[in-house]
């Protein structure tokens, strides 16, 4: 049994960790899941930047030496129950949910449901609750395990992206008749795109990327227009704009911020494609921007809908954009550990093409 660990001083550093954990460590009310797959995008190394922030490295805390040093980036995929000592938990269950980048992890069911249960660990009880729930895919009326690749891979990145637009769209906007979608070739920044598109009353979207990625985000026509980083200026800053920022990129929104000046009416600051270009300048305009946490929102419209609309409006937004998205993203399937460690780098330093989706494959 092993897991994949990063230094929480330096990402690009890794490391895996065999562990001793066997069935027989499994107490009453615990089970043991076999990870089957995950997938492994940049919105996993947001949550490495803002682990301190949001508590991302407290879900999975690690094992092996120096383990202060060393964390464990949550991933979103499959696994099955191997070993159960948990009431109403079968051996053979399957999950979708939350999980470690390990061949193994224990559990707590908690709260079980006909189709959800709760991970109920001590460690995870101060944690967001939606990252707790893990889905029992079995019993789901329509479940279908050849849909699982795209499943663990766009529904943490559209959910927020469903989230940022009913968010800009609750606050009317901000007054904005343009919205710039910064980083515009990442699954997030798509999953908007696909959203602004479909809404005739939503403000023009402009689309930014590099010039790399300009003729893949050119030929997806969601955005009204694309821009490149290098020609920011060519937005017209007459126009009061709001800010959706995938990249953490400071120079680029220091620019971009200084280019609008006033009528950057509010910058929502959400991943960090670029994080290795933090640092937001003097030209950066913090009082109108924000750090935006697709959870809170989500408990904010549970609350306000009720969990059954909240799930009805969200499963048919993302029925919508898998299947949209499944026309230009390529699955490209690794093996083990070893092969995350392999990609690893190049997901650091953001060479992974925007149209590749890496499953990892235990």
């Amino acid at each position: 049994m092993s897991e994949f660990q990063i230094r929480k001083d330096n990402y690009h550093t890794n490391r895996v960790v065999a562990t001793d954990l066997s069935e027989s460590d499994i107490a009453a009310g615990e089970v043991l899941v076999k990870i089957d797959k995950f997938a492994f995008t940049a919105n996993n190394m947001t949550y490495a930047v803002v682990g301190d922030q949001f508590g991302y490295w407290q879900f999975f805390p690690p094992t092996g030496n120096n383990v202060r040093e060393w964390g464990i980036l949550p991933v979103w995929g499959f696994a099955d129950v191997v070993a159960s000592n948990a009431e109403n938990v079968a051996v053979g269950e399957r999950l979708f949910g939350y999980f470690p980048p390990a061949t193994y992890l224990k559990m707590t069911p908690t709260a079980v449901s006909e189709y959800r249960w709760i991970d109920g660990a001590e460690h995870r009880a101060p944690l967001p609750s939606g990252y707790n729930a893990y889905r029992r895919v079995l019993a789901e009326p329509n479940y279908n395990k050849a849909m699982d690749d795209f499943r663990m891979l766009l529904f943490p990145l559209h959910i927020t992206s469903y989230c940022l637009y009913d968010n800009l769209q609750d606050r009317n906007w901000f007054g904005a008749e343009q919205v710039v979608v910064i980083s515009a070739s990442s699954k997030t920044s798509i999953g908007l795109g696909y959203a602004l598109a479909d809404d005739e009353n939503a403000p023009s979207s402009i689309g930014m990327t590099s010039d790399r990625n300009l003729d893949m985000v050119t030929k997806l026509g969601i955005y009204d227009s694309t821009v490149t980083y290098d020609n920011l200026t060519s937005i017209d800053p007459s126009k009061p704009t709001v800010i959706v920022d995938m990249s953490g990129n400071g120079e680029v929104l220091g620019r971009l911020h200084k280019h609008l000046g006033a009528n950057m009416k509010f910058c929502s600051n959400v991943g960090f494609t670029h994080w290795e270009d933090g640092g937001m300048g003097p030209d950066f305009i913090q009082q109108r921007s924000e750090m935006f946490f697709a959870p809170a929102h989500i408990q904010k419209r549970i609350k306000d809908w009720g969990s059954a609309v909240f799930e009805q409006k969200t499963t048919a937004f993302m029925q919508s954009t898998i299947q949209r998205s499944a026309s230009w993203l390529k699955l490209t399937e690794l093996h083990g550990l070893k092969g995350l460690a392999d990609v690893y780098q190049y997901v650091c330093e953001g060479k992974v093409n925007p149209e590749a989706g890496l499953i990892i494959k235990m």
